[in-house]
């Protein structure tokens, strides 16, 4: 009788950008000094920017919501939530933080046209093969008026050296997130964006040096000691790496 053939315990490796990284994160979605840290920093102020909902029913659709991390920074703003993504093991968190879950593509979201009254794409474009097709669907869900509000890496060489090169080198960043062939180009974005109504303006943004830097030091120490102050996203004055996007659905 043969023996049994011993079982891995490496973690597999998987190409960049593969969707299957994110069930085999799924244990850091919620850790403050995870390897989503900073998807928590760049939840918290594009929720900034969105306004408290004008009246009773608002809804809000979040493209590509992951665990659910704009939802707590939602509260009291007085919209209904609900979150599209692929990853199921995600989902079940973000229903956790009440969040109304849908398993499902952001670029054929089973929703009806002019639906919502914001979308948001969060860390979302740069992810997806066709990202043209997941900005007609965030256009066609809005109803007119209503906000769309993203971020995303810029297609420059400076977005892939700071976010892969650097950035896939700091402590907990998962190595291979990204896929810088998919970069989005902020002009191509915006006039994307226009074909299907909405005037998207767009910013750079940047987390605080100094927030970041004593991040890093803390995580570097890896101490029990309690968890800093949470980096902060501020506004900078070029789009060539990281940039938000606001625009509102006319018609």
């Amino acid at each position: 009788m043969r023996d049994a053939a011993p079982v891995s315990t490496r973690p597999r490796v998987l190409p960049p950008n593969d969707p299957r990284q994110y069930d085999d994160l799924a244990d850091e979605w919620w850790r403050p000094d995870g390897a989503f840290a900073m998807l928590h920093w760049l939840a918290r102020a594009r929720a900034a920017l969105v306004p408290p909902a004008s009246g009773q029913d608002a809804l809000l659709v979040d493209l590509g919501c992951g665990a659910g991390l704009l939802a707590p920074h939602l509260v009291g703003k007085g919209y209904r939530h609900v979150g599209v993504d692929l990853t199921r093991s995600a989902l079940v968190q973000a229903a956790a933080h009440g969040v109304t879950v849908l398993n499902g593509d952001a670029t054929a979201v089973p929703l009806a046209d002019r639906c919502a009254d914001v979308v948001s794409a969060g860390e979302l474009l740069e992810h997806l093969p066709d990202w043209r097709r997941a900005v007609a669907e965030a256009c066609r869900l809005l109803r007119p008026g209503g906000l769309l509000v993203l971020d995303t890496l810029n297609d420059t060489l400076l977005a892939r050296l700071v976010a892969v090169e650097i950035g896939e080198r700091l402590p907990t960043v998962p190595r291979g997130i990204h896929d810088p062939r998919l970069f989005v180009d902020s002009r191509a974005l915006v006039a994307e964006a226009a074909r299907h109504g909405v005037e998207l303006r767009l910013r750079g943004v940047r987390p605080a040096f100094g927030g970041t830097l004593a991040w890093l030091l803390r995580r570097m120490r890896a101490t029990d000691r309690p968890r800093g102050a949470e980096p902060r996203i501020v506004p900078t004055w070029s789009t060539a790496v990281l940039y938000q996007g606001r625009g509102v659905k006319s018609g």
